[in-house]
């Protein structure tokens, strides 16, 4: 409420009328009586302010938190009249809607300095009455001037508070105060609260479009997509939750999370994919993409267009949806089929010849199935052939991955889950896989509780093939009770082990080769092979991660590699990255390093292992120019 300035000396013969009788002058607003006789049955004390209420240094932290949009608004308004507000003796104050303060601005706050007042609550049972206690009770701006005020060591000056509201509820209130207030202040008064309603509007204009974006943001982040808004050179300028998880997943530890993420320094394929063309103002939509983040390569279905101003692209936007996330849902519609066949099992090793023979014989029947072996020796793709070569094949394959589901989801996943009033239940996978196979990956990490279960509903269901797969064979976990007893002997119908890489070393040639082919088709690239050295180098090592950690290995090299041939110094294997640590002291060793990745910096770091920073530090070291890419 806007009053006129009244005249102050009766305003204090009102208030010492009050002290002294407890009556109150009809010339009183009422609002400021109710307030003195409140603050009186509360037994504020009217001399001084008394110790402050305070919260924790935690507590602000979390509010401070909370309230950035706020703070950093009022913070730009503040600077825009810091001077205006020095000169006429201003201070402001920020508080949340429990009358803490959050954030004091300019000179001292009733003989308080700014670090003194803040954290500590102002409310009428802490200060008896005020602009704070008044404008917060009829969630509207008013003025009080200073013989009002309960605290009589404030009497010389006057303070108007504006409620913040937004959704009907007070946010935060603001509080504006003229220290040594007069008669003569009405200007400065008319001033304060134009300054106040401005700070009121704009403070919730604010918090508004805070929380409309914050709704949207929340809605983006339950969608089972990835959305990147990128600028020209790769840096995210917004991200929603599975776009973060992925991106932070394939950070290293050496890495600086200083910064934004970037999609040119995370992520390895980043210019052999569709999104450096968006920034030449080429759209693309419904386009496989092909991500290679951290050693791991997801497969999405991708739009990605540029936003463009004028002629100008200043940023593109990025939608992709996992193709495993589509086929899923899709899957009982579409009848999913395998992308794999037995024949695309690439090895000519002894071992590996007779697991083909032996998946060929298992896929004719439909007793379900057990695939042990090492991880990354191929188990889920022999599942995709054996599903292929069965009378299922033309059922859908639906896939449960143990290791990547919390326990506490996969009854759900498995069985599916009652939907809320009125919407349809949603199935689980047993039901999707219907006329089809189940394949259950890491069956090993399933809880003994949730095993019993499976194998109970799976033993009257004869229209679902199950083929699991397991790093470690489950019998030694049922003798250890790790693992179901029935669980097992239902699946174990049939066993296949996959060898290791170590024991079909002389696929390895075979293999790489097929692993290049498929990037070739999958990025618009000229054809690449292995010269021999780099071939004998594969054959020579040990291969701990199997197909799986070769591919990776071959992918980086791949992208790494400036013509059509990939040399060894192209290849960075596990456990080391060809140069060793003689580069950290041989200045020779580290220009090769440098070279063989063609002068590319992020290139360099990952093939060493090391962080950015410390490749600028020996760049300086061995006086080389950083400004290479």
């Amino acid at each position: 409420m806007i009053r006129e300035q009244r005249n102050r000396e009766k305003l204090r013969t009102y208030y010492q009328k009050f002290m002294a009788q407890g009556i109150l002058d009809p010339n009183v607003h009422p609002w400021v009586g109710e307030a003195w006789q409140k603050s009186r049955s509360l037994g504020v004390p009217a001399k001084n302010f008394g110790p402050f209420v305070r919260l924790t240094e935690t507590e602000r932290g979390e509010r401070l938190a909370a309230a950035r949009a706020v703070i950093r608004q009022l913070d730009a308004f503040y600077d825009s009249i810091r001077d205006f507000l020095s000169r006429n003796n201003i201070s402001i104050l920020l508080l949340d809607a429990e009358s803490y303060v959050l954030k004091s601005y300019t000179m001292s706050f009733y003989q308080r300095t700014p670090g003194e007042l803040e954290g500590a609550r102002l409310a009428e049972r802490d200060i008896g009455a005020s602009s704070v206690g008044i404008a917060a009770a009829h969630r509207t701006p008013f003025v009080l001037f200073g013989p009002e005020i309960w605290i009589e060591d404030c009497h010389d000056s006057d303070a108007a508070t504006a409620p913040i509201i937004v959704d009907d509820q007070i946010r935060y209130l603001v509080t504006m105060v003229v220290m040594d207030g007069t008669e003569k202040q009405q200007i400065s008064m008319d001033a304060l609260m134009a300054l106040l309603l401005s700070a009121k509007h704009l403070l919730e204009q604010t918090l508004t479009l805070e929380e409309k974006l914050a709704d949207r943001e929340s809605l983006l982040d339950k969608v089972p997509m990835v959305i990147y808004q990128l600028d020209p050179t790769g840096e995210v300028l917004y991200a929603n939750r599975l776009g973060n998880e992925r991106l932070i997943r394939g950070i290293k530890r050496s890495h600086s999370m200083e910064h934004r993420l970037n999609l040119n320094e995370t992520v390895l394929n980043y210019r052999h994919t569709q999104i450096p063309r968006a920034f030449l103002g080429v759209p693309s939509f419904n386009r496989e993409l092909v991500w290679i983040i951290g050693g791991k390569t997801y497969e999405d279905i991708a739009s990605v267009w540029p936003d463009q101003l004028g002629e100008e692209v200043r940023s593109a936007t990025v939608i992709s949806t996992p193709i495993e996330d589509m086929k899923t849902l899709l899957a009982y519609a579409s009848q999913y089929k395998a992308r794999y066949s037995l024949s695309s099992l690439v090895g000519e090793a002894p071992r590996f010849s007779a697991m083909k023979d032996k998946a060929a014989r298992c896929a004719r029947h439909l007793e379900h199935l057990l695939i042990l072996g090492e991880p990354g020796t191929g188990k889920q793709r022999l599942a995709h052939g054996i599903h292929q070569a069965s009378p299922h094949a033309a059922g859908p394959l639906i896939t449960v991955r143990c290791g990547d589901t919390p326990a506490e989801l996969l009854p759900q996943e498995l069985f599916g889950r009652a939907a809320a009033a009125g919407e349809p239940n949603v199935p689980g996978k047993i039901e999707l896989a219907r006329g089809g196979t189940l394949f259950i990956d890491e069956i090993d990490k399933m809880p003994v509780e949730l095993g019993n279960e499976l194998a109970a509903a799976l033993k009257p269901e004869k229209e679902v093939r199950v083929i699991a797969a397991a790093d470690v064979d489950p019998k030694r976990l049922v003798a250890k009770e790790l693992f179901s007893e029935d669980l097992y002997y239902l699946i174990a119908q049939a066993v296949i082990r996959t060898p290791s890489l170590r024991h079909r070393q002389s696929d390895i040639p075979l293999i790489a080769a097929d692993i290049l082919q498929e990037l070739s088709m999958q990025h618009p690239t000229e054809r690449k092979q292995l010269s021999p050295a780099a071939v004998n180098l594969l054959m020579n090592h040990d291969w701990p991660g199997n197909v799986k950690q070769l591919q990776g290995v071959l992918e980086q090299g791949f992208f790494h590699a400036h013509g059509a041939v990939i040399q060894p110094t192209d290849l960075v294997l596990p456990g080391g990255s060809g140069w060793g640590k003689t580069w950290k002291r041989d200045r020779n060793v580290f220009v090769d390093a440098w070279k063989a990745c063609g002068g590319n910096i992020s290139r360099l770091a990952a093939n060493l292992e090391v962080s950015r920073v410390t490749l600028y530090r020996y760049l300086e070291k061995y006086g080389l120019e950083r400004n290479r890419k």
